[in-house]
């Protein structure tokens, strides 16, 4: 029996010449410690810190690994040293209890890896990118099998758009973002940041913020219509939900003050 998993490796820029490399490696192993947390009612998953600047994350869903992975990279604090994501999603014949995920030899893996190591060559480095493809040989693991070489461009395409997005926000245009994205409402975000509610909207809407949020839906959404139409599995979006739900209730009572 096939089990539908997504997977990121997350790793961190500029980490070997930090001189807060100890700072950094307790800050991941808090970040472990918080995946674990948001994820605790929504089922099984493992995530470990391991080679000093790097996690590796695997959860059932497609969607799973994205959901987390966008929202670490909206509420992480160091900005000179930012994570990147190299993500994958398909299928396992195991289930994610019986593995261990520091010695689990997979294709799944392997793909993320790779996206990682390619984000790591770009000069201008997105957060995200997915590796759908590369070490997959059995192409009836998945219902759009031929087309995942055409599928990865696209959806990498959008993750890029979202990337240029987010870099041209200004600092308030970002913070405007992150807090209204956690907290989904504007009067909150206003009451946490002491501004009127038009000048929230202003720096929400100037910061292409609905635009942004709207790219990380949408591909929320082609993953879990994937996964359905593989599994049928007609509650897959009430999970996503659920996780973010979870996600967002954990920030706000650890994270964002207010």
């Amino acid at each position: 029996m096939n089990h539908p998993i997504s997977i990121f490796i997350l790793d961190v820029s500029n980490s070997s010449s930090a001189e807060i490399g100890e700072e950094l490696t307790n800050y991941l192993d808090e970040m472990v410690a918080s995946i674990n947390v948001w994820t605790k009612e929504f089922g099984h998953c493992k995530v470990k810190h391991r080679a000093g600047d790097e996690i590796i994350f695997a959860g059932y869903g497609y969607s799973t690994a994205y959901i987390i992975a966008f929202f670490i990279s909206r509420v992480w604090k160091y900005r000179n040293h930012t994570p990147y994501f190299g993500l994958s999603f398909g299928d396992s014949d195991k289930e994610l209890e019986e593995v261990d995920i520091e010695k689990w030899i997979h294709p799944l893996i392997k793909q993320a890896r790779y996206a990682n190591d390619l984000l790591k060559q770009e000069p201008v480095r997105p957060l995200f990118k997915f590796e759908l493809d590369q070490f997959y040989q059995d192409i009836s693991l998945f219902t759009y099998n031929q087309f995942r070489n055409e599928f990865e461009v696209l959806i990498n395409s959008l993750l890029r758009l979202q990337m240029n997005m987010l870099k041209e926000q200004t600092p308030i245009q970002e913070q405007v973002f992150t807090y209204y994205f956690i907290l989904q409402q504007q009067k909150a975000v206003a009451k946490l940041l002491e501004k009127t509610a038009p000048t929230i909207s202003s720096h929400y809407k100037k910061g292409k913020s609905e635009e942004i949020t709207k790219v990380f839906s949408e591909l929320v959404t082609i993953l879990d219509s994937l996964q359905e139409k593989s599994y049928n599995d007609n509650q897959r979006n009430g999970k996503s939900e659920s996780l973010m739900e979870s996600i967002r209730h954990h920030l706000k009572l650890n994270h964002i003050k207010q």
